[in-house]
C-alpha cells in the first residue's frame, strides 16, 4: 500500500515546483472560477493540496487577506513559502494536513481543489473527501473543483487516477450543492504535453 504522505514528500523533494505536470504560472482558469464567485475580499478561502501552486500568490495580489492553503506535503508548502518571502508567507494559513481527516479551524467561503479529488480511487477516500467539504463549506459557500477529464490521463505522478466529467462530478455532491458553471480546461505540462481538465463550480445552498 503506497504510503501517500511520503510518496508526495518525495515528489517535492525530488523536484522543482515548475517541474512537476500540474504547474501552472498563472492559474487562469481558477482566478476566473474565483472571480466569479463574488468574493470579499476577507472572505476565507482555502485552496486544498494547494502545494507549492502559484494561486496564493496571485489571490494576495488580488487582495484576498483570509487564506489558507492546506497540503499532505510539509515540504511542498515550504516551496511555496520560500518563494512567498518571509513577509508574505505569514499572511498565509498554511495547514499540513491529508484532507480526507480534514477538520475545519474555521467556515470557508471557498473551497478550491485542482488536482487533489482525482487522485481519490476508492469510495472510502471520495466519502472522506466529500464528509470534509461538508464540515468546511459555509452555507452559501463555494466549491471549485478540477480533475482530469473524462478523456484526461489515467495516471500522474505514478498514481492511478479517476477521471470525471462535469455531470459525474456534480452528481456526487447531491442536491445540497448547486451547479453553477463548468469549463474544459486543455493543460500544457512544462514539458508539452496537453492534459483535458474538467473544472467545476458548486454553490452550497442555504
Amino acid at each position: 500500500m503506497v504510503d501517500i504522505r511520503r510518496h508526495w514528500e518525495q515528489v517535492y523533494e525530488s523536484k522543482t515546483a515548475d517541474a512537476v505536470s500540474w504547474f501552472q504560472a498563472r492559474p487562469n482558469t481558477s482566478l476566473m472560477f474565483i472571480a466569479d464567485s463574488g468574493l470579499a475580499p476577507d472572505a476565507p478561502v482555502i485552496d486544498v493540496g494547494g502545494g507549492a501552486s502559484t494561486l496564493v500568490d496571485h489571490l494576495l495580489d488580488l487582495g484576498y487577506a483570509n487564506v489558507s492553503v492546506l497540503d499532505i506535503s510539509a515540504y511542498a508548502l515550504a516551496q511555496a513559502k520560500t518563494r512567498l518571502g518571509a513577509a508574505r508567507a505569514r499572511k498565509v494559513h498554511w495547514l499540513v494536513q491529508d484532507v480526507t481527516r480534514f477538520v475545519p479551524p474555521q467556515p470557508y467561503a471557498l473551497w478550491h481543489d485542482r488536482a487533489v479529488f482525482h487522485f481519490l480511487t476508492d469510495e472510502a477516500a471520495k466519502s472522506a473527501y466529500l464528509a470534509a467539504v461538508r464540515r468546511s463549506v459555509a452555507p452559501g459557500g463555494t466549491v471549485i473543483l478540477a480533475t482530469f477529464a473524462a478523456d484526461g490521463p489515467t495516471q500522474c505522478s505514478g498514481l492511478q487516477v479517476t477521471r470525471y466529467d462535469a455531470n459525474t462530478l456534480s452528481a456526487l455532491f447531491g442536491s445540497e450543492f448547486e451547479r453553477v458553471a463548468t469549463a474544459r480546461d486543455m493543460h500544457v505540462t512544462p514539458w508539452g504535453s496537453i492534459q483535458a481538465f474538467t473544472y467545476l463550480r458548486l454553490r452550497r445552498r442555504e
